[in-house]
């Protein structure tokens, strides 16, 4: 099973979304792309909503059918690891596996110096096509690369060896996700990790890397796109290296986490996939819950007030609510309005505070973020939301369709 050239990560908390998401994938196929819906939903989020990985399943097999997508499509079972895997086994064919908790956790010397001796021939300047300086490997940094990294490669083997037993192998797309961190990896690393995964037979289709600079959860990137643009791009000729070096699948490709909504890097990436012809997997995750906040918001009546009591209680309960994102968002706490003041807003002036239109005057990068891991608080008002989802399912349906094709597709793909 091979992952298309370009393909997007759908995150969608309540299930509720998949026609409107698919649509967007849709229109922007009509210009000529083959962009590839992966609807994916992490164990925490089933637990949060209450909801099993068949219900995704269920969702994207629906939407396809209901609007005649011909295309390759996915669920992917997002950041899994050997205690979360198996409930995902029978309806995903998409796994991301999660492997940043291991980065660190130490390896035997006697692995350490195996691997290190299996790199002999990249010591000194090694050069990679299309990169125009050469890179100094040591024994020194490839001591340090397997000391970091060998036993995070080695977990990525034994769930993909799980998953190959269980569904075989060829069925399933693999991920490696290493983001959550608090370092960047950078491209040299990379070139190493792959040789890790391509030593241990994991078939690596997407790796998701830490880059520099920060990648907050439904915000715009904030660091030095210089840096990134850089660092980007020697991704992207280190992986085609190393797919020729190592073996590994060639539609292998960058993943790019917590990228929805990094509108300033969206150029950068464009130029860089454009340029080489290369694939993209971009995961939106969480920013289709915040347009159905947004879209409750301007239904007004009974939608606002769901939308107010949301965030009012993600207010009172913010450090429980931010702690399992702690890597991932970074909210200023003094901008962040008082529940008296939210509770005096129309519906316009709480959209547009949430929704990601930066120049907007209203709009509050801080709110966003604390209504963004606040989807437990509306999975605690159970039939409640769902019914306010049904109720008022035309206006969330258009922002969750414009969000994805206007503010991202668009961007990313020039349209």
């Amino acid at each position: 099973m091979k992952l298309g050239k370009f393909s997007i990560g759908t995150g969608d908390r309540f299930s509720h979304q998949g026609e409107a998401q698919l649509k967007a994938i849709m229109k922007a196929n009509e210009s000529g792309l083959d962009i590839s819906p992966v609807w994916n939903k992490s164990n925490r989020e089933h637990i949060y909503v209450h909801t099993k990985p068949e219900d995704v399943r269920k969702e994207a097999d629906a939407a396809v059918v209901a609007l005649g997508f011909k295309g390759k499509y996915f669920v992917d079972a997002d950041h899994i690891n050997l205690t979360t895997v198996e409930p995902f086994v029978e309806t995903a064919n998409f796994f991301t596996l999660d492997v940043a908790a291991f980065i660190g956790k130490p390896s035997s010397d006697e692995a350490v110096a195996e691997f290190v001796a299996s790199c002999d021939k990249y010591l000194g300047e090694l050069k990679v096509p299309g990169i125009n300086h050469s890179i100094s490997v040591t024994k020194v940094l490839l001591e340090e690369i397997a000391s970091k990294f060998l036993t995070a490669t080695q977990q990525a083997s034994e769930i993909y060896k799980y998953l190959a037993e269980k569904k075989g192998v060829g069925n399933f797309v693999t991920e490696v996700s290493m983001d959550e961190v608090e370092n960047p990896q950078t491209p040299v690393y990379l070139f190493f990790i792959l040789k890790m995964l391509a030593d241990k037979g994991v078939p690596v289709q997407t790796i998701a890397p830490k880059f520099t600079g920060r990648f907050n959860k439904g915000v715009d990137y904030r660091g030095d796109l210089q840096q990134f643009e850089k660092e980007f791009e020697e991704d992207v000729l280190v992986i085609d290296y190393a797919v020729k070096e190592f073996g590994l699948p060639e539609e292998l490709k960058l993943s790019v986490h917590s990228g929805s909504d990094k509108f300033s890097i969206y150029p950068i990436m464009a130029k860089v996939i454009k340029k080489h012809d290369k694939g993209l997997h971009l995961k939106t995750a969480g920013t289709t819950w915040l347009e159905e906040v947004i879209g409750l918001a301007l239904a007004g009546g009974d939608g606002l007030d769901a939308a107010k009591y949301i965030y009012s209680h993600s207010l009172n309960r913010k450090d429980e609510l931010c702690g399992p994102y702690a890597d991932v968002i970074d909210i200023d706490t003094t901008q962040l309005p008082t529940i008296d003041e939210v509770n005096s807003w129309s519906g316009e002036k709480f959209a547009n505070t949430l929704r990601h239109i930066p120049e907007h005057p209203d709009y509050n990068s801080n709110f966003r973020q604390l209504i963004h891991v606040a989807y437990k608080v509306a999975a605690e008002m159970g039939d409640t939301y769902y019914g306010l989802l049904v109720k008022h399912k035309d206006v969330i349906a258009q922002c969750v369709e414009e969000n994805i094709y206007d503010r991202h597709l668009k961007r990313l793909f020039s349209l």
